[in-house]
């Protein structure tokens, strides 16, 4: 264009920097963000936009944010692509500042913010901001938040919060996206009701695509369930579904309750030689806790030292954990000894291993390591449960008291208690009367 003599004008750079994105090219965007300023283009707020949407997919955020805070007007669509980018690469408290501070918002400003939130682990956040939305009576939630919720749902086990959820998905058509219909299998799954995930599965019927199968056959292994799960995986295979490695995951981890080792190295053997899968740390950590709890310690030990990649803090976590449960110490020692290094700040390991020198009466081992704990002090954080109550999650620990209605809720179970001491012919107590 430009050897044509052609000159090009803010929308000419507007793709311009689209085109970087999506190349993953930020010295050509530089280029390119320097020949639009000498154009004297740096007025139009769809080109300025399009570039601080570059610099933050491309994580150049503090090149972001300068463009950002040196812009005279800025619209919804610019804040967006600001905290899109904060939230992609983590930093999620900078991300609300911005959403906090918007003059106004969008369903992509709120699913941003859910999904940023969702996709780093704070799940409850999302929950709170997901509710928050439906009080703006001028937005409305679409495919995009649908399926970005139901993972916070599902990993809190907000299972009455996501039933309304897929209500809404229904009642608005969006069970045509197969997103939501994965996201809400996913839901029932995590939160145990593997009768409802079983009835969507074959609800969607021939639109099943890979991630409904594995979806499918890690929660039935998840649950225990892995006579069914390894069905489900010959099924997949008999229709003609090519798996991936995450189905893989979920079949090798079917036989992990059942104790199937033999149909575990047969799996770890097949997605190699028959559908030229490389077998991941994830595959060598599923064939060790299957090993692990089938008490073949020695064999999985044996495993871990002939991967082809250097072993995880998880790796060996998963051996000292079966070493606990099959009471070897000497491989528990090994196993402690590499945890330490990857992970010295953990007191979990530390304790598992100070219970098995007291279950083995390895008093002086037990000493040693209480030693080691307060010397280095390292201290076990305060173990916490989420309980789902009339569509809020509750967070508490152990003896917790913050709850405004704590003295009730331990009246309560003060009562409960006396009454199991008892025998419940004797005892004609109406609790639900008591709770009112």
């Amino acid at each position: 264009m430009r050897r044509q003599g052609c000159s090009p004008n803010p929308h000419s750079f507007t793709f311009l920097f689209a085109a970087c994105t999506s190349r993953s090219s930020p010295i050509q965007g530089r280029i390119f963000h320097v020949h639009f300023i000498k154009w004297g283009f740096n007025f139009d707020i769809y080109a300025l936009t399009a570039l601080v949407d570059m610099y933050a997919k491309m994580g150049l955020l503090p090149s972001a944010r300068k463009l950002f805070d040196e812009m005279e007007m800025k619209d919804v669509p610019t804040w967006n692509s600001l905290i899109a980018g904060y939230t992609k690469n983590g930093n999620v408290e900078e991300a609300f500042k911005l959403f906090s501070a918007m003059p106004s918002r969008n369903v992509i400003s709120w699913t941003a913010m859910i999904s940023g939130y969702s996709q780093n682990g704070k799940y409850a956040n999302a929950l709170t901001v997901y509710k928050e939305m439906e009080k703006d009576k001028g937005v409305k939630p679409n495919e995009v938040t649908i399926a970005s919720v139901l993972p916070a749902c599902a990993n809190l086990g907000a299972l009455e919060v996501g039933q309304k959820i897929e209500a809404n998905a229904r009642a608005n058509g969006y069970f045509k996206n197969m997103f939501v219909c994965n996201a809400v299998l996913e839901m029932y799954m995590k939160c145990g009701r593997i009768d409802r995930a079983m009835q969507l599965f074959h609800e969607i019927g021939r639109r099943r695509n890979l991630c409904s199968w594995n979806t499918m056959i890690m929660g039935l292994a998840v649950h225990g369930k892995g006579d069914e799960a390894l069905k489900l995986f010959n099924q997949m295979l008999g229709e003609g579904n090519a798996p991936d490695d995450v189905t893989f995951v979920g079949a090798i981890l079917a036989c992990t309750h059942g104790g199937m080792v033999a149909k575990g190295w047969e799996l770890l053997s097949l997605m190699e030689q028959r559908f030229s899968i490389v077998p991941k740390l994830e595959h060598y950590g599923c064939m060790v806790d299957l090993l692990g709890r089938a008490g073949k310690l020695q064999e999985a030990y044996d495993l871990i030292e002939s991967m082809p990649m250097t072993p995880d803090s998880v790796i060996w976590g998963t051996l000292l954990g079966a070493c606990s449960f099959h009471g070897n110490v000497a491989l528990a020692e090994k196993a402690a000894e590499f945890l330490s290094v990857f992970e010295p700040w953990n007191p979990g390991n530390y304790v598992i291993l100070s219970n098995i020198y007291a279950r083995a009466g390895r008093w002086d081992g037990v000493a040693r390591l209480r030693k080691l704990m307060k010397s280095s002090q390292i201290t076990k954080a305060a173990g916490y449960s989420f309980i789902e109550e009339g569509g809020d999650i509750h967070k508490f620990i152990v003896e917790d008291k913050s709850h405004q209605k704590s003295n009730e809720i331990y009246a309560l179970l003060d009562l409960v208690t006396t009454i199991l001491k008892f025998d419940e012919s004797t005892i004609d107590i109406d609790l639900d009367s008591i709770v009112e």
